[in-house]
């Protein structure tokens, strides 16, 4: 699917929102990336996740793993489709995220980690994390949308990609002019509650 095509399933969707928004790193935003409003629609997933999958056909995965709930629930279409394993790298009670409910890899275990909207990168600096302990071979990282406008793809020491990459505009609390401006705030999303 062309950049054109996916902006254009976005926009019908209502995932692109405007307005004032929390995000789950803490900065503050004019637009939000609802991606539920693309995984509603199994057929999208679907099709969104093999352009996703395709990339990694001959790479011997052994398992896709996705931070939840976004990514975990990219991670399970992908892995159907390498037909292969899905793990989920959830919250953890003191912070970050764990594998939970008996999931582990070997080491070198080839895995691709798969998420939805990235910003700041914190969901997959997490689930990098929570599976060091185990030594898999990273094979990539892939992203639905990155809005940082391909900055925050850099910080990785694995190749990652994204479908599509755009640059939204975020600010600091102490810097929003929207807060300034006494936009009233909106907290979506499921970090931080």
């Amino acid at each position: 699917m062309k950049d054109s095509k996916l902006m254009e399933l976005i926009l019908q969707t209502g995932t692109l929102q405007q307005g004032h928004f929390v995000l789950s790193s803490g900065r503050h935003s004019d637009e939000y990336w609802e991606k539920f409003r693309l995984l509603e629609w199994p057929r999208v997933t679907e099709q969104l996740c093999r352009q996703i999958a395709s990339r990694y056909e001959q790479s011997g995965i052994a398992a896709v793993i996705g931070p939840t709930t976004g990514g975990a629930l990219l991670a399970q279409e992908v892995a159907r489709q390498l037909d292969t394993r899905c793990l989920l790298a959830e919250s953890a009670p003191a912070g970050g995220r764990e594998l939970r409910r008996g999931f582990m890899l070997h080491p070198a275990e080839r895995v691709l980690i798969v998420d939805d909207v990235l910003t700041t990168g914190l969901s997959l600096r997490e689930t990098l994390r929570a599976i060091e302990q185990f030594q898999p071979e990273i094979v990539g990282i892939e992203v639905l949308i990155d809005r940082s406008g391909g900055y925050a793809i850099t910080q990785f020491d694995v190749p990652c990609r994204a479908l599509l990459r755009v640059s939204a505009r975020t600010y600091y609390p102490e810097e929003c002019p929207m807060c300034k401006e006494g936009v009233p705030i909106v907290r979506p999303g499921t970090r931080g509650k």
